[in-house]
């Protein structure tokens, strides 16, 4: 129930964590866009109220000239009119040409110039305003005072004019015109208004830091320099004087700009996206975490029961013939023998089990320190198989010792190196029988050798057993994995152990700085005259000390060892 409880939250967090980061990611985006879009719209609204302003401000000048006009025509004396403004002309009205006054028949009563020796400019303006421009102006539902404009292309040539109607005597209206020169505004008051003064010399003015330009209906510009349209490029029209022009505006950097905020949002986008894909892979690494921790922990309890069982057995055992032999009710010496040979058995088996048991505490613990000096590896292979060799005798097995000489020396802990050998023998004896043939003759054999391998010195067990299949041959070094416990085995029976040996075993090859693996099955000629099953090969591979070559001045050989990096390399034969 705990089982199908685990896996239930397994595949209940997991969709919900993802689902939750896809939900987060959503929201996350629409708020990035949206924070995109109020970043543009404040870079726009910026634009366009600067454009705004610029047009005003043409409008306005345009519009105080005007009533300058307004204020100096006087409808009771119209021919003065030349005399009362052209005097100021230059400083009050700069880009009025020409002012005219009209009857209420159209016939033009007073005129006034700023120009000299242009008199068929005049004179043609003069007819088109009359046949042209008076019928567009629609001057009977003029209010009087005030003042319109009518900005016309004729002849592809630009007009802009300001007319409104005065009050004269006996009820009569006068229609005063200003004529403004549109050469004039664009040559002289357009850069007057839009470029802003140089801050080392303020008599001179230079280009703001927007790009702005003058273009007419058909996008032609009037002034100022190419403006490309784009996201942050805004077009506003002159409210009332040259209202079929208008105004462009665009940041000086709007490319760049535009680039920027394109970049910040990719940014923020694969921050999101970065982000969620963390999330999901630390919702996916806890979920495997646990699992795993959880299969451990499985592994664990087994463990224990496993241990719990290996001591008890043992025990029993001894204590049971221990005391038959004390109570005196075995009467045969060899009847002695074999039950002192029980307890001498089993209290090894308990005297190993009991080691392994500590050395894996102490590296589960991480206080395996292992004692590092330069020894003899095929001495501590011997020794090691050594201890096993009466056991091996009574379950009728021969134990080959095969060990090469001239090994070269290495770094190692002795103790820790018997101690893997000694786990790989106690692993082949408890296999090396579980296959026998009924038919086969002779006994069962285990080979422990040493020889020099790749720089190094290897060490491989040897047994006939039923060997390891290949899906599992790495996690046979695991802790706690017992492989003939799990059935995968099918043909051999269950074998006593605690599955932390060969965990032992790859923890003391890698740490002297070396690997451990298994090779399997045997060929048909290295089975040895008996048969058997398919067999294993355990195998270590220690780095070899090597010695530094002697120099002329004496030193080298014996006096500075060089040790070799620690061996990454693996045969081709590992699965």
């Amino acid at each position: 129930m705990a089982r199908w409880r685990d896996r239930l939250k397994l595949y209940v967090l997991l969709p919900a964590v993802i689902v939750a980061v896809i939900v987060l990611a959503w929201f996350t985006f629409r708020t990035t866009m949206q924070v995109d879009k109020l970043r543009q719209q404040s870079v726009l609204e910026a634009t366009l109220g600067l454009a705004t302003e610029k047009a005003n401000r043409l409008d306005r000048q345009l519009i105080d000239q005007d009533n300058v006009i307004m204020a100096i025509a006087d409808p009771a004396r119209p021919e003065d009119i030349a005399q009362r403004w052209l005097p100021t002309a230059q400083r009050e009205t700069p880009s009025v040409r020409a002012v005219l006054v009209l009857d209420d028949a159209g016939t033009v009563i007073a005129f006034a110039s700023r120009a000299s020796g242009a008199f068929a400019d005049e004179e043609a303006f003069r007819r088109l305003l009359t046949v042209r421009m008076l019928g567009e102006m629609d001057l009977g539902a003029l209010p009087p005072d005030e003042l319109r404009h009518l900005h016309r292309e004729y002849g592809e040539q630009s007009y802009l004019v300001s007319y409104w109607q005065r009050a004269a005597a006996g009820g009569r209206r006068h229609v005063v015109i200003a004529w403004h020169d549109i050469g004039r505004i664009v040559r002289e008051t357009l850069p007057m208004l839009y470029n802003e003064p140089s801050a080392q010399n303020p008599s001179v003015r230079v280009s703001s830091a927007s790009r702005v330009n003058v273009v007419d209906e058909d996008g032609r510009i009037i002034y100022g320099p190419p403006v490309r349209s784009g996201e942050f490029t805004v077009g506003v029209r002159f409210p009332t004087t040259l209202y079929n022009w208008r105004v462009q505006v665009s940041p000086a950097a709007s490319e760049e700009l535009a680039s920027r905020v394109e970049n910040r949002r990719l940014l923020e986008i694969t921050m999101v996206a970065l982000s969620c894909l963390v999330i999901v892979f630390g919702a996916i690494v806890i979920v495997l975490v646990a699992e795993k921790e959880r299969r451990v922990s499985t592994l664990k309890s087994e463990f224990v029961a496993n241990v719990s069982h290996e001591l008890k057995t043992p025990l029993a055992l001894v204590r049971m013939f221990a005391e038959m032999l004390q109570s005196g009710r075995v009467a045969s010496v060899a009847k002695q023998k074999e039950y002192l040979d029980i307890i001498v058995r089993e209290s090894e088996r308990l005297s190993a089990l009991i080691e392994n048991v500590l050395d894996f505490a102490r590296l589960e613990r991480g206080r395996g320190a292992y004692e590092f000096t330069e020894g003899d590896v095929g001495d501590a292979v011997a020794r090691a198989a050594d201890v096993y060799r009466y056991r091996a005798e009574r379950e009728n097995v021969n134990l080959v010792v095969d060990v090469a000489a001239d090994l070269p020396p290495a770094r190692i802990d002795e103790r820790a190196i018997q101690l893997a050998v000694t786990n790989l023998v106690d692993n082949a004896l408890k296999y090396a029988v579980r296959t026998r043939d009924a038919t086969a003759t002779g006994a069962d054999e285990i080979i422990v050798r040493a020889r020099e391998d790749r720089g190094g010195v290897r060490i491989d067990v040897v047994d006939h057993g039923p060997g390891v299949p290949a899906e599992d041959r790495h996690r046979i070094f695991e802790r706690f994995v017992r492989i003939g416990a799990s059935g995968r085995t099918a043909e051999t029976a269950p074998v006593r152990g605690s599955g932390i040996g060969l965990a032992l075993v790859k923890h003391i090859a890698e740490s002297h700085g070396g690997r451990a693996w298994v090779e399997s099955p045997l060929p048909p000629e290295a089975r040895g005259e008996r048969g058997g099953g398919p067999g294993s090969t355990f195998s270590l591979l220690i780095p070899a000390r090597r010695l530094v070559p002697r120099e002329p001045d004496g030193r080298g050989e014996g006096a500075e060892p060089d040790v070799t990096a620690p061996l990454t390399g693996a045969d081709s034969t590992i699965s």
